[in-house]
């Protein structure tokens, strides 16, 4: 429920709410999806909401039928600061999502955008994502401040193997961290999927704080421990009715 973000016992640094791999990708749900998250925007009230620069929505991404849609309504809302972009495979597709910004943002403040490398195709290009720059400038046409390790999508895409030693991941993880401190952005490691399970978890962020990541995923309700790694945290919440995550 997304009244849960709300109450979290421990505050993440940010707050995703997810339009994307949380909700079937059928057009009702999509758009049921949307309209709840649009809905639970507008009824809060602005002080029970976090800051905005801690609000973030995942969109769908910008080859689905359903990515207009989600950032024209969701620019609706300066309560949301940060756009979550899925399958960032080159500049172009920045390029592209800067241009929607422009035509649809009505804010004054610059729209943080966080690109999600999930591809073989985003590390071929990953100089280019991180060194991009909006061509109508930050206020207009948004500022990229993140690239997210999304691992899961790049093992599919790549046809790795995952393992427990994530030693198959190191390269990836290791450009991603370079890239990101080059230009100055932040670096989101990848999703814990064995969540569950404390030491696991514990373990995860430690190993990713050493390679240099400054922030780290987590799908669902935080846990106080992993504030001792000195890692930010981003905690997804779905737009899908009943769901914990």
């Amino acid at each position: 429920m997304l009244e849960k973000s709300l109450a979290l016992g421990a505050p993440p640094d940010v707050v995703i709410y997810d339009l994307e791999d949380s909700v079937t990708p059928t057009p009702h749900d999509k758009k049921a999806a949307r309209q709840r998250l649009s809905q639970f925007l507008h009824r809060t009230p602005k002080e029970n909401l976090p800051p905005s620069e801690r609000v973030a929505v995942r969109l769908n991404d910008i080859s689905t039928p359903f990515f207009e849609d989600d950032i024209t309504e969701i620019l609706r809302y300066p309560s949301v600061g940060t756009l979550v972009l899925p399958k960032i495979h080159s500049d172009r597709d920045l390029h592209y999502v800067s241009r929607t910004i422009r035509n649809a943002n009505t804010s004054s403040t610059p729209l943080r955008i966080v690109a999600s490398i999930e591809s073989a195709r985003s590390v071929v290009g990953l100089g280019d994502i991180a060194r991009w720059r909006s061509e109508f400038g930050a206020e207009k046409g948004g500022e990229l401040t993140a690239l997210l390790f999304a691992a899961e999508d790049y093992c599919a895409d790549a046809s790795v193997v995952r393992t427990t030693s994530k030693q198959e991941l190191l390269y990836v993880r290791s450009q991603i961290v370079i890239m990101a401190k080059a230009f100055e952005l932040e670096a989101i490691d990848m999703v814990c999927v064995n969540y569950k399970d404390p030491e696991h978890l514990r373990e995860e962020c430690q190993d990713g704080r050493r390679l240099g990541f400054t922030g780290k995923a987590w799908p669902s309700s935080l846990s106080p421990l992993i504030r001792h790694t000195h890692v930010r945290l981003a905690a997804s919440h779905s737009s899908k009715p009943g769901s914990d995550c």
